[in-house]
């Protein structure tokens, strides 16, 4: 999927209404403030610093960190990949058919590209891997340190 008008859901809405209205009226329509608001920071995340460690500020949370970099013995790389997770099932509810399963990769994919902008934007002189991993759930939006 390459465009939000692919989507079943939208484009049958859109065709009720005539066929005259895209993805952004749909959001108009089915959406609210709140939700856009809860999504922009999953779109562009707050980051925390830690033990040279980057972490989105929604994983970070000090004992748990603690933990992380004694059980990985301090790998910087590990410690982000394990921590820096969007699990994208567990932000929608979806249903084990094709439509959704590309509807889930689209969203991780822009989920992916954003967290790298904000990345670039916020830590300029450093390099990050950026990625989506395909589980048997779903797929994992995640990010660990590179090299520069």
């Amino acid at each position: 999927m390459d465009d939000p008008m692919e989507y079943p859901g939208i484009r049958s809405w859109a065709a009720d209404w005539g066929g005259a209205v895209d993805y952004v009226d749909y959001v108009k329509h089915n959406g609210n403030l709140a939700t856009l608001v809860a999504f922009s920071r999953i779109l562009w995340p707050r980051f925390v610093e830690a033990g040279n460690c980057v972490l989105w500020d929604r994983a970070y949370e000090e004992s748990n960190f603690n933990l992380w970099r004694e059980s990985l013995s301090g790998d910087v790389q590990k410690i982000e990949a394990t921590l820096n997770q969007l699990r994208v099932w567990q932000v929608v509810e979806s249903d084990d058919v094709d439509a959704d399963l590309q509807a889930l990769d689209f969203f991780a994919a822009c989920v992916a590209k954003t967290w790298g902008a904000a990345l670039v934007a916020e830590f300029p002189d450093r390099a990050f891997d950026v990625r989506v991993i395909s589980s048997e759930d779903g797929p994992i939006v995640t990010f660990s340190s590179g090299s520069k």
